[in-house]
Formats: structure tokens, C-alpha cells, sequence
């Protein structure tokens, strides 16, 4: 059983999400296709998906020209696991708290942008993260904080104040994930999720 492991590829950090998916598969003795995401049509092939950072305007702009948007709401709806990241937690919130951005609100919390600061700001912090047994080393670059939540539970907090948060199927981090060589939050999101299991996971392993 091979997964079809799809990375929204119109901004981010593409390749490096790609390498941390693999990774993360590779440890539970699953084998993953890449796709790249750049246009409609790919997206309902796809047992997971990752969104990465970037812009979060241009990406929400971009998602919708390009007839993305409902396909991953459609992916999400089918309880199929999505880790947006940084401006994808933003894109994917529910409250991006900025009128530029067309959310696919998929992540019942409301965000801040650049709450932890511009580039010049960025730094590495070791997060505790529910689910995982040892700190996270989890890199913030122009990184958003999670401001309100509704009905997403909080994985991770810094600073008092929630960094990473999972709502059904949805894992969003306002850290970067893929530029770290622990690929353990994509475990986290793809594979160790109870309430979204990779469709014909169980039958793969």
C-alpha cells in the first residue's frame, strides 16, 4: 500500500515538508508518492496533505484563483489529516484577523500575525507537545500566536500562549515543522492521530 501524500506547493518551504513526510512514513514502515499542489485536480487523490508557510494573502489568494480552496475543505470534510503551518495556520483558521485573507476556516481558533516578532526575530524554543514524550525543537520565523480557540484542543503553548492546536483532522503549528530533522509532529499530524486515521493506514502497516 503506497499513501499519496500531497504538499500545497504555491509558496513555503515545499521540498523540506516533502523530505519530513517521507521521514516520518519511512518510520512506521509505510511508503509515501509525493505530489506537489499547484493546481485543482490533485488534491482528491490525496490520503494526507500539508500546507506550508509563506504569505498567508497570497496564499489564500492563490488557493482560491486556482480552485484549490474546496478541494481541501473537501479533503478535510472526508476525515482526511491536513498540517497547515505558520501562514497555513493562518489560511486555515476560522479568524485570520485580516480582511486580505479569504480563510478556508477549518481551524476553530483566531490568530495574530507576526506575533512573535518579524525575521529578524526568529528564533528555536523546545516545546512540550501533547503526544510527544520529549521536547520539541520547533523553529519560529515571523511566527503567528493563536489567539482565541473555540473548539480546537491546544497541543503546544509558548509564551502563554498556544503555538500549535488540532481540530478534527487539522494539525495547525505556527512554528516550522520541516526545518528541523524530527519529523515527529509530522507523525504526529499524518499518523498518530486517533480521531482521523490515513484511509487504509491499518492495512498498510
Amino acid at each position: 500500500m503506497v499513501l499519496t501524500a500531497g504538499v500545497v506547493a504555491v509558496q513555503g518551504d515545499v521540498d523540506e515538508h516533502a523530505d519530513a513526510i517521507d521521514r516520518a512514513a519511512r518510520e512506521r514502515g509505510l511508503e509515501v508518492e509525493i505530489r506537489e499542489i499547484r493546481d485543482a485536480g490533485i488534491v482528491p487523490d490525496c490520503d494526507l496533505l500539508a500546507m506550508p508557510g509563506g504569505e498567508s494573502t497570497t496564499i489564500s489568494r492563490l488557493l482560491h484563483r486556482g480552485g484549490i480552496a474546496p478541494e481541501i475543505r473537501a479533503h478535510v470534510a472526508a476525515d482526511k489529516p491536513l498540517l497547515a503551518t505558520c501562514a497555513g495556520l493562518i489560511v486555515a483558521s476560522s479568524d485570520p484577523n485580516d480582511d486580505r485573507v479569504d480563510e478556508l476556516g477549518l481551524l476553530d481558533v483566531g490568530v495574530e500575525r507576526n506575533a512573535f516578532g518579524r525575521q529578524k526575530d526568529s528564533f528555536e524554543a523546545p516545546l512540550d507537545v501533547a503526544g510527544l514524550d520529549e521536547p520539541y525543537p520547533a523553529v519560529f520565523i515571523r511566527a503567528p500566536a493563536i489567539e482565541s480557540v473555540g473548539d480546537a484542543a491546544v497541543l503546544a503553548t509558548w509564551d502563554d500562549r498556544p503555538v500549535a492546536v488540532r481540530d478534527g483532522p487539522v494539525v495547525g503549528t505556527a512554528f516550522h515543522p520541516e526545518l528541523t530533522p524530527d519529523s515527529r509532529v509530522h507523525d504526529l499530524a499524518f499518523f498518530g492521530n486517533d480521531d482521523a486515521t490515513v484511509p487504509a493506514l491499518e492495512d498498510a502497516a
